[in-house]
């Protein structure tokens, strides 16, 4: 493929967010009582979408969790964040190196994104070129999001590559058409096998596009 532009997902890609999430998420959910590892819930929601998650949970507990739920988990989540969030390891050695245009596209709300990437002092390689699935109402594994960035950008699919850590992002990278890398060994399906290259670190992406 000639790829001309690099689309990076945000949270276990260049953040190292999602197990400090989980450990608030099991918190708040015991409040209610349910029991959970932080580990249990990684497996069960990496990459995947809040309105999911939350449908699990009360699924578990047998009864609707209450409206200021999704809300208070956030206030906690952002917290937690800034006194603990760091950058994946070799996110800002790979930004500052690649040759290649890139920007991000996540799942996550926009001011999740903004925060986590200032708390890391990742915003300044990205700029305006930061995209949320919930500026479009469509979340991975539904490519629609990085079918936005792509377009956003002026690049065909085809010429797009998507760095991402989940299995509901790189099914989206997949099904939109765009390179794949999956970042430290996501157990994916066998389906999947041929269709994503797994990388063990960041840095093994500056090969691919020198």
């Amino acid at each position: 493929m000639n790829i001309r532009v690099v689309l990076f997902d945000c949270d276990g890609t260049l953040v190292d967010s999602e197990m400090l999430a989980m450990e608030v998420l099991v918190e708040c959910a015991g409040q209610y009582g349910l029991v959970m590892s932080p580990e249990e819930a990684l497996g069960r929601f990496k990459g995947g979408k809040m309105a999911d998650c939350i449908a699990v949970l009360e699924q578990r507990l047998g009864h609707a969790l209450p409206n200021d739920f999704e809300p208070d988990f956030r206030i906690r989540c952002a917290r937690v964040f800034e006194d603990r969030l760091e950058p994946m390891a070799g996110a800002h050695e790979v930004l500052q190196r690649l040759q290649l245009p890139y920007a991000l596209a996540s799942s996550g709300p926009r001011e999740k994104i903004e925060r986590n990437l200032r708390v890391t002092g990742l915003s300044r390689y990205f700029g305006d070129r930061v995209f949320s699935a919930y500026d479009i109402g469509k979340w991975k594994p539904d490519p629609a999001l990085f079918l936005h960035a792509a377009e956003a950008l002026g690049v065909a699919p085809e010429h797009c590559a998507v760095v991402e850590d989940s299995l509901p992002g790189a099914l989206a990278g997949v099904a939109a058409g765009m390179r794949t890398f999956v970042l430290e060994g996501e157990t994916l399906p066998a389906q999947l096998a041929d269709a994503v290259q797994v990388i063990a670190h960041l840095e093994d992406l500056l090969p691919c596009f020198s």
